[in-house]
């Protein structure tokens, strides 16, 4: 059979197939983070499995680059690339609910705002994230690590089955009964193995919690980080909250003489009864004054999509991450130097409990191999300027390189940059070798390489 040419693609797809002769092109090839600027050869906007079929064979036939988008949320950019083809799976987003048997079934290009929408309807959800604006595709292959996660385990960890277009063109289904090591793989292996055009999660009975932001000065950012690292140890599960640092927003609730100002910051998140909530909470603040909060009843939506605004596609983004086993007195001292730095009010620092219900998982029966781990932590350095690309740079790498001896070797594969493939081993420690094997099998020749790679 002859290779396919853009003809016979375009007769193939029944969603978008745009090339650089289309007026929407840049509009097609366009990701959230605007450091990058790649110039496809073509984006096959798929609305169905079958033409997720068909972009592969285009791809591997033509021995072109094949980049995967679902939420675009890539640091790294690993959802476009220069004269490839791009799978868009922006028009897949549907999300079917099974409230009786608590699952759900969404596709690959759906966002946790598409996916919490359709659950929260019925008073279910899993873990997703922070920003609702993240892709549930790629927050899922790469672990999955959000509020819910002391509660109810990662993201990965809630997957039943996923329905998978692999190198060779096949359309396999992956589950603990069927094709079982691509299953193994999915669950933080990254886009390593396929594309994956629908996932199928277990719910949780969560529809409303008790929390949101709390703003601190920053001299009670020791004794907040202290506290923190005491408490999370035996907080109960439904405790899944976390500490940072960022600068005030000009939001109402914030005084309006202290927005722009860095502050210690606290997001917290109680998912048992609410009426429990505020006894939870209210330990924090006896560890200082409050600036400002907003913290209260609300639905989980709400807080999942809480700092969406701060972080709108286009900004510049350069972010680094670690796993962490304890918060020591050295690694506090190194984030009270450096959190304070933020080079503007979209970035963040974030010091994620994945104790509870992540530990209950053992480190090789998923491919997130950090189940000893207590913290992930992010240095998200995002900002609207590009004139402000290496200053703001430098922060993120001094803050780095600060608190990695403090540190695991290896870190959360969704937080990583474009420089951090010679991290790839580390991250998945002992299951390095194991996804090589399963890698071998399903992608010999490594069509799937625009991701934190795991060459066969």
């Amino acid at each position: 059979m002859s290779a396919p040419t853009l003809d016979t693609l375009r007769q193939r797809v029944r969603g978008e197939v745009i090339t650089r002769d289309d007026e929407n092109y840049d509009e097609a090839r366009r990701v959230y983070n605007a450091m990058i600027d790649r110039h496809p050869r073509v984006v096959v906007r798929a609305v169905n499995a079958g033409d997720v079929l068909a972009a592969v064979d285009f791809a591997r036939e033509h021995g072109f680059d094949l980049a995967v988008r679902g939420g675009s949320h890539s640091v790294p950019g690993f959802g476009t690339c220069d004269d490839g083809v791009v799978i868009d799976l922006l028009a897949m987003r549907g999300v079917r609910v099974d409230p009786r048997n608590r699952t759900a079934r969404v596709e690959g290009g759906a966002t946790w705002g598409d996916f919490n929408a359709a659950t929260h309807a019925f008073g279910l959800s899993t873990t997703g994230g922070i920003i609702s604006t993240t892709g549930v595709g790629g927050l899922t292959l790469g672990g999955g690590i959000g509020y819910l996660d002391r509660a109810a385990g990662l993201s990965c960890d809630n997957l039943i089955s996923a329905d998978v277009v692999t190198a060779d063109g096949r359309f396999v289904v992956a589950s603990e009964g069927e094709n079982d090591d691509l299953f193994w793989a999915l669950r933080g292996g990254g886009g390593n193995f396929g594309v994956v055009v629908s996932f199928e999660f277990r719910l949780q009975p969560v529809a409303d919690i008790y929390g949101g932001p709390m703003l601190f000065e920053l001299d009670a950012a020791p004794d907040l980080l202290r506290f923190y690292r005491e408490f999370i140890v035996d907080a109960p599960e439904q405790f899944g909250g976390f500490p940072g640092f960022q600068i005030a927003p000009p939001l109402p609730f914030i005084p309006e003489d202290r927005q722009g100002e860095p502050f210690a910051l606290f997001v917290a998140c109680w998912t048992g009864r609410l009426d429990e909530g505020e006894q939870a909470i209210n330990s924090l603040r006896e560890i200082g004054p409050v600036v400002a909060e907003l913290v209260g009843p609300m639905p989980y939506p709400a807080l999942n999509s809480v700092f969406d605004p701060l972080v709108p596609p286009g900004l510049q983004h350069y972010w680094k991450a670690n796993f962490v086993t304890e918060l020591t007195d050295e690694a506090i001292a190194a984030h009270l130097e450096h959190g304070p730095g933020l080079p503007a009010v979209n970035s963040a620092v974030h010091i994620y409990p994945i104790n509870g219900a992540c530990h209950r998982v053992a480190p090789d029966a998923t491919a997130f191999a950090y189940r000893e781990a207590n913290f992930a932590t992010v240095i998200a350095g995002m900002w609207p300027d590009p004139a402000d690309n290496d200053t703001a740079i430098r922060w993120v790498r001094d803050y780095y390189h600060a608190t990695a001896p403090h540190s695991e070797e290896g870190g959360y594969v969704n937080f990583m940059a474009t420089d951090d493939q010679d991290r790839v081993r580390a991250n998945y420690k002992g299951n390095f070798d194991r996804l090589v094997e399963v890698k071998k099998r399903y992608d010999p020749d490594n069509l799937f390489h625009l991701n934190q790679n795991i060459k066969p």
